[in-house]
Order: structure tokens, then C-alpha cells, then sequence
């Protein structure tokens, strides 16, 4: 039953891109899932300290470096395994090249990436933490870019596939506007009216005032 346990959620907007961060666990003290990792790792360790959770796993919604940037840092830092959809190694194999093809110079940071990474596919159940989420794989802003879904909680962690009022962006390499149209209607839209949005950037919604009002998904489901 939704909300029967109460689970540990937290989160911060990170790096100049303000990229939401998402902690997640059943207890303080305890072991956590982080969801994405832009390249701010001091940022992601005060999310961790607050509760003083020990990070188990990255789960990382796609690879653009606002959200993989920091993989390699946290990683190394915490121990924790990385995931990440193969489809999206073109982005995970070099962070630093995304960072001065977007922007003309190199910010601070250590952009280097885990050296080992975890395939996601639609469909998995990562038993994480005391946690499970599933897998939705929602090409579209990238190719493989995934949302999470923690069914117990009515949770659906969306990366830069919905956002409120908006959606992700197809005109970056790699991008494809019909893709993710599809996408959106089949791996996100199924979902309950109040699963509860919480995206990459930006406030958090539901399913169901985005099906109301989102103009771009709007009569799509």
C-alpha cells in the first residue's frame, strides 16, 4: 500500500544547470540510492551527511553530463556501483568532451567517469538499498535515457523526460522528438493520475496535472 512505510527522500539542485539529485532510504543511518550525479560531488556528499546514509548505488537517468558528470567522483568516493543504459555510452565515455562541446570551456570539476558501469533495460527491478525500483526505459531526450519508478511510494523519478509543464529537449545529438512522444505515452502515461513527478529540473508534479495541462503531451494519452 502507497505510503504504508515512510521512505527517506531528499534532494538538491546542483552545478550551474541546477540539476535535481535525488537521495533516497528507508532510514537514517542507513544504506541509499542517489539518482544522478551532476559533476558537484561536495553537493551530493552534504545530501548523504544530512542523513547519514551510506550511498550503494548510482542509478543515473541519462548520460548527459549535467547528470553523469560526477558519476566517476561519487563512485570512487562512496564505493557505490553505477547504472546506466548502455544505449547512452556515446555520452558515459566522456563526460569532459559533453562539458566543451556545450559550453566552450571546462568548468571545475572531475569529470572522469566510474570505471565500470552497470546496463540498465526496461523492465529491470533493482532490489536496492530495501528499496525496488523499476526501470522504464523512455528513449527520446537521449537514447537511453530511463525514468525510475518506486511503485510502493507512487514515485516516478522522471529525469529529462517530464517535467512540469514541459518536457525534455530533442535537439541535441541524439535527440528524437517522436521518440519520445512515444515513449511518454507508453512508459509514463500508463501510470496513475497521482504518481508523483520528480524530475531532473524544476518542481515536482503529477502525472495527472501533466496529462491536464502539460501543452506538449495534451491529448497524447
Amino acid at each position: 500500500r502507497r505510503g504504508a512505510r515512510r521512505v527517506i527522500l531528499d534532494s538538491a539542485s546542483l552545478w550551474f544547470a541546477e540539476t535535481n539529485t535525488w537521495v533516497l532510504a528507508n532510514e537514517p543511518g542507513g544504506e541509499a540510492v542517489v539518482i544522478d550525479a551532476p559533476p558537484d560531488p561536495d553537493g551530493v556528499v552534504r545530501l548523504l551527511a544530512r542523513h547519514d546514509l551510506t550511498c550503494v548505488a548510482l542509478i543515473v537517468t541519462h548520460g548527459h553530463v549535467d547528470h553523469f558528470g560526477g558519476a566517476g567522483t561519487v563512485t570512487r568516493a562512496t564505493g557505490a556501483v553505477t547504472y546506466v543504459h548502455p544505449d547512452d555510452e556515446y555520452l558515459t565515455r566522456d563526460p569532459l568532451a559533453q562539458v566543451k562541446n556545450l559550453f566552450g570551456m571546462v568548468p571545475p570539476g572531475d569529470f572522469t567517469p566510474p570505471e565500470r558501469l552497470l546496463d540498465l533495460a526496461h523492465g529491470d527491478r533493482l532490489d536496492l538499498a530495501g528499496l525496488a525500483l523499476e526501470v522504464r526505459h523512455t528513449p527520446g531526450h537521449t537514447p537511453g535515457h530511463c525514468c525510475f519508478l518506486l511503485e510502493s511510494e507512487g514515485w516516478l523519478f522522471s529525469g529529462d523526460q517530464l517535467f512540469a509543464g514541459s518536457i525534455g529537449r530533442t535537439d541535441l545529438p541524439g535527440g528524437d522528438f517522436a521518440t519520445l512522444m512515444r515513449s511518454m505515452a507508453e512508459r509514463v502515461l500508463d501510470l496513475p493520475d497521482d504518481t508523483r513527478v520528480l524530475p531532473g529540473h524544476g518542481p515536482e508534479t503529477t502525472v495527472g496535472r501533466e496529462r491536464r495541462s502539460n501543452p506538449f503531451i495534451l491529448g497524447l494519452a
